[in-house]
């Protein structure tokens, strides 16, 4: 075939997709590929530039009920916009796929080869490259359904929405407005810091508790000595079977004034305790920490008895005849090997623990203390993001605090991960 007649095929696939297929009698791909190239043209005349418009404006008209003006919403705005972003990135992927399709029927032509049949390329297509196809809808729906609400709410952080700015009045894009109101302005500032402090003393605390009791619990039950491994194993797993809010609701009724734990006290002759009262500082924090190991040590036990069993006896063995004591051999074979095996479940179990929003919430949610923005003593940045957008309509600064907590939750697991023995010493334990 002529040489220019194949970069001919191929610079026609690049202006107008599918082209290049039509000019190579490949007809059934070629008005596929159009007809693709045409139903992306009609979205964007009918829907697709308006969208894009509405993206950067989010809005000029402002609705007025009162004068029967239907005013833009900015916030379906913003949505239709994204997903604009979204098909043209898909459009553009296809139309990629339309000009390297036409370089290989180019390159096939140049050599003198028979161009296949369109079944036959579509049974070669899903021979080769079936698991192209078995992940498209998956893809589709991870996009739609995941990807593109976090999109969104990153998004969100960027405009004024939220307090009296809400449909029908106008959103704007203020840029770093939110994050400069978060990290600036002196109330909320403070509140930001203070939690911020607290949150990251609970999601250590928590997350050392919760593993090491879970580990010790373990090491408990795996003594020779015990008899009735299984019954003693059932109870710690009925307490993790449990509904995690109906264990908390339960707590909650523990320690409060009518609760058996103060109804115990006032009989003999004490005030009742408010151990979740708006006043009790650590006291509730603490209640907090031993409610949710309550909830979090069985899962820790099941792991940790299961890495346990594949322990090797035999360096137990070398290191009695050693002479190393219990506690040495404990710190200097079983913890090492369970912290290797576990560093991606303990860093996740942080990330959990960080964000863990039912706790404090179920306990004594609804309290907001003096000193605080619209938050608790006990509140973790979660649940403050939670008072901020939900019942106080803060949505930008929630936004900005989410997407706060992400990069502080991202860079720390990346750091200690990649500085973990299970990272730089991967074939230590194989």
């Amino acid at each position: 075939m002529n040489k220019n007649k194949s970069s001919y095929i191929v610079f026609a696939s690049r202006v107008l997709m599918g082209a290049g297929q039509l000019l190579s009698k490949q007809w059934i791909k070629g008005m596929l590929y159009l007809t693709l190239f045409g139903a992306y043209l009609v979205y964007m005349v009918f829907a697709g530039v308006k969208d894009m418009i509405g993206f950067f404006t989010l809005g000029t008209v402002k609705g007025d009920a009162w004068l029967g003006i239907q005013g833009d919403d900015s916030i379906i705005m913003l949505l239709r916009g994204i997903l604009m972003f979204f098909i043209t990135g898909m459009f553009v992927m296809v139309h990629l796929s339309n000009v390297r399709d036409a370089k290989m029927t180019a390159s096939r032509l140049n050599a003198g080869k028979e161009l296949p049949g369109f079944l036959q390329a579509v049974k070669t297509y899903v021979d080769k490259k079936f698991y192209v196809i078995a992940l498209v809808l998956p893809v589709i729906g991870v996009l739609v359904f995941n990807v593109l609400p976090i999109v969104f709410m990153i998004l969100i952080a960027f405009t004024n929405y939220g307090g009296d700015i809400v449909p029908p009045e106008l959103v704007d894009w203020i840029g770093l407005g939110n994050f400069k109101t978060v990290l600036g302005l002196t109330e909320i500032k403070g509140t930001f810091f203070k939690i911020l402090g607290w949150n990251f003393v609970w999601a250590m605390v928590a997350t050392a508790v919760n593993y090491f009791g879970g580990l010790g619990l373990a090491l408990l039950l795996n003594k020779k000595c015990v008899k009735g491994k299984a019954f003693w194993r059932m109870f710690p797993i009925l307490a993790y079977a449990v509904p995690g809010f109906i264990t908390l609701l339960g707590f909650k009724f523990m320690f409060s004034y009518g609760g058996p734990i103060n109804y115990y006290i006032t009989m003999q002759g004490h005030h009742a305790i408010g151990f979740l009262d708006i006043d009790a500082g650590w006291t509730a924090r603490i209640i907090g920490i031993a409610v949710n190991a309550w909830i979090t040590i069985p899962t820790s036990m099941l792991l940790a008895t299961g890495i346990l069993s594949n322990m090797n006896a035999d360096l137990y063995d070398a290191a009695s005849i050693d002479g190393a004591t219990k506690w040495k051999q404990f710190t200097k074979i079983t913890l090492p090997f369970v912290i290797f095996s576990t560093t991606p479940v303990l860093i996740s179990s942080f990330t959990g623990n960080f964000n863990n929003f039912g706790i404090f919430y179920f306990l004594r949610g609804g309290l907001y203390n003096e000193g605080y923005f619209l938050a608790s003593d006990t509140d973790l940045l979660i649940n403050w993001l939670y008072n901020l957008s939900i019942d106080n309509n803060y949505y930008g600064i929630g936004a900005a605090i989410s997407l706060i907590i992400f990069i502080i939750t991202s860079i720390f697991s990346l750091q200690v991960y990649v500085r973990s023995d299970a990272y730089k010493k991967e074939d230590t334990y194989r």
